[in-house]
C-alpha cells in the first residue's frame, strides 16, 4: 500500500518534453508535448538518491518500490490532491452545468450532449461526491473540482561560444518548452517508500525543486479510498497498459473481463514509454528505453459484467504488460478506484402507448 505522499515544488520553470513534430500552427513544437513528468521520472530519481544516501537497502527498494501519479494540489493541503476526473462526470462553469453518463440498455446516455466539460481535475476527498454536490472554485479558491494549474509558455535560448560568453554566429537561438505552475500549487505522488526531504535535481533539465514526503496515515480518508474494494465499476485516475510486450489492449485479457466486452467510457490512447537504465553497447554505455506501447488515458471508466471485488494492489500480474527492467505495476500503471455508474435496462412503452403507435402506423 501506498504510505506517503511526495510533494514537489518547483523553484522556478520546469521544462515538458519536446514535442512530436512541428507545424506551421505549432511553431514552438508543442505538439506530443509531456507534463508533468511521469512516475517513472520520480522512482529512478528515489532509486539514485539512496545510491547516494544509502537510507534504505537497495536492492529491497528496487524490488517493492512503488511511485504513482502526477497529481497536484495546493501547496497548504497537500493530502487533498487532484486527480483525474472520471469521463462519466461533466463538471461546466456555474453550479447548474452538470451531467453525467448514464448506461441504459448497455448504451451510454446523458441528459445534455451540448454541454462540454470546464473541469479535468477534482479533488481526492469528494471522490464520492454525486456530481450535482462537487462545488466550482470560488473566489480564487478551490473546492472539489479545479482546472490544470499550469501553462506552457516557450523560452527563448541561446547557444554560447566554446570560449566565451558571447552567442554563437550561427544557429545561436533555440526555444524550450517551459511549464509555469502556479504559486500556491504543487506535483503530487503517491510512494511505498520516503524520500528524504530536500532540493533536487528533478525532470529531463535537472531543474531544482523542494521535495518533502509526508506520511498517509491508517485513518486517512486516502488510505481508506485505496483499501476500498472495486466492483462493477471503476475510473482510472493514471494511465494504464493492459496487455504484452508486443501488444497493446483496451482491457485485461481476463475472463472478468474478455468473456463480456467491458462498457467503457474513454479517449484516444496516449503513447507510454519509460527508460530503464544503461547497458553496454559497442563497448559504450548507452541508454536503453523500454518498448513503446500505447496506454489507455486517466479518467478512463470501465463498467464489468461481475464485481471484480478487488483493489488495485491485489490484481493479478498477468493483468500489466511485463517491463523490461521493473514491473510496471511499480509505475502505478493502471491505479483506478472505484465510482459509481447508474445502470438501468431500457424502459419499455406503456400498452397504450404501443396500441396508439401501431394504430396510426
Amino acid at each position: 500500500m501506498f504510505k506517503f505522499l511526495i510533494v514537489i515544488r518547483p523553484l522556478g520553470l520546469l521544462y515538458g518534453s519536446a514535442g512530436a513534430f512541428l507545424s506551421p500552427a505549432n511553431l514552438v513544437g508543442r505538439s506530443g508535448a509531456k507534463f508533468p513528468p511521469d512516475a517513472g521520472t520520480l522512482s529512478g530519481l528515489i532509486l539514485a538518491t539512496n545510491q547516494e544516501q544509502k537510507f534504505s537497502d537497495h536492492q529491497e527498494l528496487k524490488t517493492n518500490l512503488a511511485v504513482a501519479g502526477a497529481f497536484w494540489a495546493e501547496s497548504d493541503h497537500p493530502e487533498n490532491f487532484f486527480v483525474p476526473i472520471p469521463r462519466s462526470r461533466i463538471v461546466g462553469e456555474k453550479n447548474k452545468d452538470f451531467d453525467e453518463w448514464t448506461l441504459i440498455n448497455n448504451k451510454w446516455e446523458r441528459q445534455h450532449p451540448d454541454l462540454d466539460p470546464e473541469y479535468q481535475w477534482q479533488s481526492i476527498n469528494s471522490w464520492h461526491k454525486q456530481t450535482p454536490q462537487l462545488k466550482r472554485p470560488e473566489k480564487g479558491k478551490l473546492n472539489d473540482v479545479g482546472k490544470t494549474p499550469w501553462e506552457f509558455m516557450p523560452i527563448l535560448h541561446p547557444y554560447l561560444k566554446d570560449d566565451e560568453k558571447h552567442v554563437r554566429d550561427r544557429d545561436g537561438l533555440f526555444l524550450e518548452n517551459a511549464v509555469q505552475i502556479r504559486e500556491d500549487s504543487c506535483l503530487v505522488y503517491l510512494s511505498t517508500h520516503k524520500l528524504p526531504d530536500g532540493w533536487y535535481r528533478f525532470g529531463g533539465e535537472n531543474h531544482i525543486v523542494e521535495i518533502t514526503s509526508q506520511a498517509i496515515t491508517e485513518h486517512s480518508s486516502i488510505c481508506k479510498l485505496l483499501k476500498q474494494k472495486i466492483g462493477r465499476s471503476f475510473a482510472l485516475i493514471t494511465p494504464a497498459v493492459w496487455g504484452s510486450n508486443n501488444l497493446s489492449t483496451r482491457y485485461p485479457n481476463d475472463v472478468r473481463f474478455s468473456n463480456k466486452r467491458p462498457e467503457m467510457l474513454t479517449d484516444r490512447p496516449e503513447p507510454w514509454r519509460y527508460r530503464v537504465g544503461k547497458g553496454e553497447a559497442q563497448n559504450k554505455r548507452a541508454s536503453k528505453l523500454s518498448i513503446g506501447r500505447y496506454a489507455v488515458p486517466a479518467g478512463t471508466v470501465y463498467v464489468v459484467k461481475h464485481p471484480l471485488d478487488l483493489t488495485w494492489w491485489d490484481f493479478p500480474p498477468e493483468w500489466f504488460a511485463s517491463g523490461e527492467g521493473l514491473p510496471l505495476r511499480q509505475f502505478g500503471c493502471g491505479l483506478c478506484l472505484p465510482v459509481e455508474i447508474k445502470i438501468e435496462p431500457k424502459a419499455e412503452p406503456k400498452a397504450d402507448q404501443k396500441i396508439t403507435q401501431k394504430g396510426e402506423d
